[in-house]
């Protein structure tokens, strides 16, 4: 879909960023680092996007999220976004896997002969990883893990590390034996290589459900004190 206008968006990490793609370029773009506020930001960074590029939201053919993995709250907000503006402009909505648009912004040269290991910070323990061949093949599934189990779920051989986690892993795959370098692409999903995915990817069918979360984990929940949750009766459980 090269051809036509595309809005994507990304607010699963750690910021808020989007791009306005059209005939096979990025017409405007802005992104902000934050840890919290993408509710607040996300909307109109959006907006200003579509003003900076002259276009308005009947021009769109179509528009593209990310879907995680990330921080919960941030996935959440960048999917009702994407459903809010598909709805209400009855255009389709792409969705684009966190790690994957964070492996498309990699140099293909520093790929070469090597594994590429994207890492999303999880705010805990472990961190969320992908492996990708040079040409950005998956290598097996999105994963939450910890670092020293890094190692054995990996193909042998070097690796160049992506994405703004670590939580240790480079450090236990260094002590593994593991040749490490650290990609020099950005650490966070860029709005334009997110746009451009989603322009290479076919249009969903007008009955087809929108993008649907990736969700590695539970959210991280805190219980007021003194609070439990109630245990799942039978109908519950079902």
């Amino acid at each position: 879909m090269t051809g036509r206008t595309l809005l994507a968006f990304d607010a699963a990490g750690r910021g808020c960023s989007a791009a306005l793609w059209r005939d096979g370029a990025v017409l405007a773009a802005d992104r902000a680092e934050m840890a919290r506020g993408q509710a607040e930001r996300l909307v109109p960074m959006i907006e200003s996007v579509l003003t900076s590029a002259g276009v308005g939201h009947g021009d769109l053919d179509a528009l593209a999220v990310t879907t995680g993995p990330g921080a919960f709250t941030g996935v959440r907000i960048g999917l009702a976004t994407a459903r809010g503006y598909a709805l209400a402009l009855g255009i389709p909505a792409i969705g684009i896997g966190s790690l994957a648009a964070i492996a498309a912004g990699s140099d293909p040269r520093e790929r070469a002969g090597r594994t590429l290991l994207v890492l999303i910070d999880a705010k805990r323990a472990d961190v969320y990883a992908q492996a990708f061949r040079p040409d950005l093949t998956p290598v097996g599934e999105p994963m939450a893990v910890t670092p020293d189990a890094l190692d054995a779920a990996l193909p042998r051989g070097p690796l160049l590390l992506a994405g703004d986690g670590d939580a240790g892993a480079e450090a236990a795959l260094r002590a593994a034996g593991r040749a490490v370098e650290r990609a020099r692409a950005p650490t966070l999903v860029d709005p334009a290589t997110l746009a451009h995915l989603a322009a290479q990817a076919p249009l969903p069918a007008r009955d087809d459900p929108p993008p649907r979360p990736v969700y590695l984990r539970p959210p991280d929940v805190t219980w007021p004190a003194g609070h439990r949750p109630a245990a799942p009766t039978q109908k519950d459980s079902a």
